[in-house]
């Protein structure tokens, strides 16, 4: 069986550079017992399933399982569906429902900031020390690395290792942004990775939106 993948780019700066790819697959075509062993062999962070595009339904799995709840996909998917045809303002996802928002060229997904996978917060002296950082250093769990790079401005330099999901590093991590900006009570910009581009809003008391830019790729055809 040939599978067709769509592939999205999440996160992107203002020039559309770096970001985070997303695999995104029709729910319809992949069981349930597959899904990991698919998004396993894509090599993708996360991948989505869309099980009704109508309605923003999505699944969310890693090379490792499933996660009921994830910025990046959700953010990549609530772009993907409005230029398929399908501008939901609700993702429906296993931790519960997902307000969307447009504002030009950004969306973004408002959540809980205790969803996601729990990180180990690191706060560095200064962006270079963020960037020198060797991901090899990093062997199990989640490691999120940050320092300010203008505090007056909410502009945070990030790096994080997620070895528990056989990531070694993730590019562009949506719901640790979601806890970051809950942990320091404000609005952020975090640039993180090689230069990918997440922006925050703080609701408190346990909310906060993230969201970025989104391009399209190169779709594949994973051979089953």
């Amino acid at each position: 069986m040939n599978l067709a993948v769509e592939v999205v780019t999440v996160f992107t700066d203002p020039d559309g550079r770096f970001g985070n790819p997303l695999g995104i697959v029709d729910g319809r075509l992949v069981g349930e017992s597959d899904r990991q062993r698919v998004a396993a062999a894509l090599g993708y962070s996360e991948t989505v399933y869309v099980d009704d595009a109508a309605t923003g339904t999505l699944r969310i799995y890693t090379a490792t399982g499933e996660m009921s709840f994830a910025g990046h996909p959700t953010v990549g998917a609530a772009a993907w569906l409005h230029t398929h045809g399908h501008p939901v303002d609700t993702l429906h996802v296993p931790a519960g429902p997902i307000p969307v928002t447009r504002s030009g060229d950004l969306y973004a997904v408002r959540a809980d900031s205790t969803w996601g996978s729990t990180w180990d917060w690191h706060e560095l002296a200064t962006p270079e020390d963020v960037l020198a950082a060797d991901p090899t250093s990093y062997d199990a769990g989640h490691t999120f690395l940050w320092s300010w790079q203008d505090k007056a401005a909410g502009i945070i330099r990030a790096r994080a290792f997620a070895p528990a999901m056989n990531v070694t590093e993730d590019e562009a991590t949506g719901s640790a942004v979601t806890q970051l900006t809950a942990r320091l009570g404000r609005d952020l910009l975090v640039v993180q990775g090689a230069g990918s581009h997440l922006h925050s809003t703080w609701h408190p008391p346990t909310h906060a939106t993230v969201g970025g830019r989104v391009l399209p790729a190169e779709p594949r055809t994973l051979h089953l």
